[in-house]
């Protein structure tokens, strides 16, 4: 047991220093990427000007980290559960080394309710810099919990029912970043040219419950079984 217990450290180190470094590579790719088109501040007006195949490229970049962070999951894992755990806790873990090494190197975020444009696919995601951080922290809770139930003696076990809230919540949060796309695409602009003002926080609140809703259910089932 006590070498199960060790071999799911070590591997869980790892993601965590492999997310750490690709952090780094993220946060300086995007200082360059904004200083060329003079976006270091990412809330203004077209805040990432298309300029020839720029567009698409940057869509791309942003699925193929997707794909890097799913990979490494699926290699730290044993169980599809401990894949999908490894890969929650990597993203956390990058997103939140992201802000910071982008503070480091450009002096951004100045605090962290400024606005940022998160996420292009399929639209553009739009919240203050808290709110990534906070689903991050989730991530790494559910993911590092997860990860541990390829062990024999796991204390948390995670039900559907704990599943299918955190599924609502995913949809919620998602709703909560791209609500203003949406409205924009709703009143026949296909770019982002009015600037959030507002972040639905009531909602990305309740979000947040229900992502965590697993983690409830599995300590109470842990707490009964007792």
């Amino acid at each position: 047991m006590k070498e199960q217990t060790r071999h799911l450290t070590n591997r869980f180190a790892i993601i965590v220093i492999f997310s750490i470094a690709m952090a780094w590579m993220e946060s300086s790719t995007v200082a360059y990427l904004r200083a060329l088109v003079n976006r270091i501040e990412p809330y203004q007006q077209t805040p990432l000007p298309i300029i020839g195949s720029f567009g698409v490229t940057e869509i791309v970049r942003e699925a193929a980290t997707l794909i890097m962070l799913l990979t490494a999951g699926w290699l730290a894992g044993t169980s599809w559960k401990s894949k999908v755990g490894f890969f929650m806790t990597a993203f956390g873990v990058w997103d939140i080394f992201y802000y910071l090494f982008l503070k480091i190197i450009v002096g951004w975020p100045h605090s962290l309710f400024d606005w940022d444009i998160l996420f292009l696919i399929p639209l553009s995601w739009w919240g203050p810099v808290l709110s990534p951080i906070v689903i991050s922290l989730v991530l790494i809770i559910l993911g590092s919990l997860l990860a541990q139930s390829e062990m024999n003696n796991a204390t948390f076990r995670f039900g559907k029912l704990g599943w299918s809230f955190y599924l609502c919540g995913i949809f919620i949060a998602l709703y909560v970043f791209m609500a203003h796309s949406i409205d924009v695409i709703g009143k026949g602009n296909h770019g982002v040219e009015e600037l959030p003002t507002q972040f639905n926080w009531p909602f990305f609140i309740l979000a947040l419950f229900l992502m965590l809703m697993p983690v409830f259910e599995a300590g109470v089932q842990a707490f009964k079984s007792k």
